[in-house]
């Protein structure tokens, strides 16, 4: 039986499979500026494919117990996309992940930490309304998923089994859906997301359900005038996400010191060519409406680059 404290937010695996929906996206042999912290509309041409890596580091801390505990988490992300139909576009999502908790037991400082490959995403994304005319396009896309439990579940070290929170998967299968709206210009472009994951459980431990309204704004700083020749185009990019968990459910019963709402304002940068793109981007809490004892959110930090294949 573990003797570490419970964990009471669900971060880790849940969270970098939440990040992970910044699916990488391109228009025929071309890559476009997109949304970095969640998906866009804009479709991947039928037969190309389209790879993303991004690193992604968390920090959590403070909570407002004498264990004093600080999460943190780091990993990458890989994200393979695939043009199946001009509307129709397949996602398979697989986080690597690197995660730690440190608290107080019996006076002195302690750590637990687990590493290794998470769950994975499978993700289908339809272009229901494309509306495209010179120098704008309009599109409407709904997707849907279901995440694999491919990640370890039941590790353990020097005191034990580690907190569900901290393994490195869920044990369950669960499934995901939402829309995604994107409006693009030749100077702009704003993306705007809504999202459901239901969690089951295993092994009587249910993660809790999260809901997520996300909205993303990318504007072309340089060149400020376009023209032949140039290389290619930096933006600067404005995103909000509203995240909400209900509580995580132990046999049955629910957590009191877990779920809550989030809300977080990231300002990025991107660097777009025609075949790759540069990103980095840093989510900050604006607002935190936690249940109980359940450990605030610091920073999350992702930069990585998108190649069109």
């Amino acid at each position: 039986m573990s003797t570490s404290p419970k964990r009471t937010r669900h971060r880790g695996a849940g969270a970098f499979l939440a990040a992970a929906l910044i699916c990488a996206t391109a228009v025929t042999s071309k890559a476009f500026a997109a949304a970095e912290t969640f998906n866009t509309a804009l479709p991947v041409a039928r037969g190309d494919f389209v790879y993303r890596q991004q690193i992604l580091v968390m920090e959590a801390s403070g909570d407002p117990t004498p264990l004093n505990r600080d999460e943190r988490a780091w990993g990458g992300v890989s994200v393979l996309g695939y043009g199946v139909t001009p509307d129709f576009t397949l996602f398979a999502i697989l986080p690597y992940l690197d995660k730690r908790v440190d608290f107080m037991m019996g006076g002195a400082r302690v750590g637990r930490s687990t590493s290794g490959i998470g769950d994975a995403l499978l993700l289908g994304r339809y272009t229901l309304l494309s509306d495209n005319v010179a120098g704008r396009t309009f599109r409407i896309s709904p997707f849907a998923g279901v995440k694999l439990p491919t990640g370890r579940d039941d590790a353990t070290d020097r005191l034990g089994r580690l907190p569900r929170d901290l393994q490195l998967g869920s044990g369950s299968w669960d499934g995901i859906a939402g829309v995604i709206a994107t409006w693009q210009t030749l100077d702009y472009q704003i993306d705007a997301q809504a999202q459901y994951k239901v969690n089951t459980g295993a092994d009587g431990f249910r993660f809790s359900d999260e809901a997520r309204l996300d909205a993303s704004f990318q504007y072309r700083l340089w060149p400020r005038t376009l023209g032949t020749g140039v290389p290619g185009f930096l933006y600067g990019v404005v995103e909000a996400n509203l995240i909400h968990h209900d509580r995580n459910r132990i046999g049955g019963l629910a957590d009191p010191n877990s779920g809550g709402t989030t809300l977080f304002l990231d300002p990025g940068l991107q660097y777009v060519t025609r075949r790759w793109v540069l990103e980095a981007i840093v989510q900050l809490p604006a607002a935190q409406d936690l249940n109980g004892t359940a450990v605030k959110s610091d920073y999350s930090l992702l930069f990585g680059f998108r190649v069109n294949l």
